[in-house]
C-alpha cells in the first residue's frame, strides 16, 4: 500500500508523515508531494519518496499521483486561492485513478455559514464529482491558531477577540494528524465524512485564564466591536481580505459554529483530544 501526503513539508502534513511512520508504515511506502526539494531533505534522508508539484502549476500534478493509491490532499494556505489549485490536484488524483483521496475540509461540510467555509464547500462538491472513493476531513479548529500568536497576547495582557462568549472545541494540530493517518492506514472510512473537532469548547474567557495560569501573569479577554478588531488586525499588518476572514470567523464561533462536540475525533484515534490549556504550556515551553 502506498500513501502520498500533499502539502508535506507544511505543519500538518509533516505531522501525518511522522505519525504514519510511528504506526510502522514503512518510509519506501511515503510519497510526499512537496514545492520545494531542499526543504524536504530530511523526509528523504528518512527514505520518503519525494514528489516535486505545485498545486499553482497544474502540469506539475501530473505525476504527484500512481493508481490505487491512498492520498491525503491537505487544503491549500491561501484563502482566495483555493478553487483552481483545489481543482488541479482533484483532476490529476481522478487521471492518476487513486484509490482514496482523503481531504482536509472544514467542520461543517457544506452546512458551514463562513466566508473561510466556501472554497472548502466547492471542493467537497468536485471530490463528489470525481468518481473517486473519499474521505473528507472536516476538521475543526487547531489550537494552534491561538497558542502560535501569545507573542502578542503577552505584550499586551490581553487576548482580543470579538467572538463575545461563543466557545471553541479546537484541537491541537497533532490530533488532526494522527486522525488522517488512521484513515490513510485503516479500512472502512470511503466515502465518509468525519465532523472533527476537540473534546471540551471553550470560551476566550477560559483561554485568556489558562495563558494566565500558564505565565503567571494576569491576562484579560478583550472582547471588541467587529468593526475594532479589523482595525487591529489590519494595524497589526495582517493583509486586509485575510483580517476580514479572521473577524468573521470569529462571528461564526460567537454564533456557535465551532463549539461542536462530536467526540468522532478522540473515537477516530482512539484517545482524548488534547486539552487547551496542555497546549497553551507546550507553547510557552516553545
Amino acid at each position: 500500500m502506498s500513501i502520498v501526503v500533499t502539502g508535506a513539508t507544511g505543519h500538518l502534513g509533516r505531522l501525518v508523515i511522522a505519525d504514519l511512520l510511528e504506526r510502522g508504515v514503512g518510509a519506501g511506502e511515503i510519497a510526499a508531494v512537496v514545492r520545494d526539494e531542499g526543504k524536504a531533505a530530511d523526509l528523504a534522508a528518512k527514505g520518503v519518496e519525494l514528489r516535486i508539484a505545485d498545486y499553482d502549476r497544474p502540469e506539475s500534478l501530473k505525476g504527484a499521483f500512481r493508481a490505487g493509491e491512498r492520498v491525503l490532499f491537505v487544503s491549500g494556505n491561501e484563502p482566495g486561492k483555493r478553487l483552481p489549485q483545489h481543482a488541479a490536484v482533484i483532476d490529476a488524483a481522478r487521471e492518476a485513478r487513486v484509490g482514496l483521496l482523503a481531504y482536509t475540509s472544514i467542520l461543517g461540510g457544506q452546512g458551514a455559514d463562513m466566508a473561510l467555509a466556501e472554497e472548502h464547500k466547492v471542493t467537497e462538491r468536485q471530490i463528489f464529482a470525481a468518481d473517486l472513493p473519499y474521505t473528507l476531513l472536516r476538521n475543526g479548529w487547531y489550537t494552534e491558531v491561538y497558542t502560535g500568536n501569545l507573542a502578542p497576547v503577552l505584550e499586551h495582557g490581553a487576548v482580543v477577540a470579538s467572538a463575545g462568549d461563543g466557545r471553541v472545541a479546537s484541537a491541537a494540530r497533532a490530533d488532526y494528524a494522527a486522525a488522517a493517518a488512521v484513515v490513510l492506514t485503516g479500512e472502512g472510512h470511503e466515502n465518509k465524512a468525519y465532523e472533527l473537532s476537540g473534546d471540551t469548547a471553550w470560551s476566550f474567557a477560559e483561554y485568556a485564564a489558562a495563558v494566565s495560569e500558564a505565565t503567571g501573569r494576569e491576562i484579560a479577554y478583550q472582547n471588541v466591536p467587529s468593526e475594532r478588531h479589523l482595525e487591529i488586525l489590519v494595524g497589526a499588518g495582517i493583509p486586509a481580505a485575510f483580517a476580514e476572514i479572521l473577524v468573521d470567523v470569529d462571528r461564526g464561533i460567537g454564533r456557535g459554529l465551532l463549539a461542536g462536540t462530536s467526540g468522532e475525533l478522540s473515537r477516530l484515534i482512539g484517545r482524548p483530544t488534547t486539552p487547551m490549556p496542555d497546549s497553551v504550556a507546550a507553547a510557552l515551553k516553545g
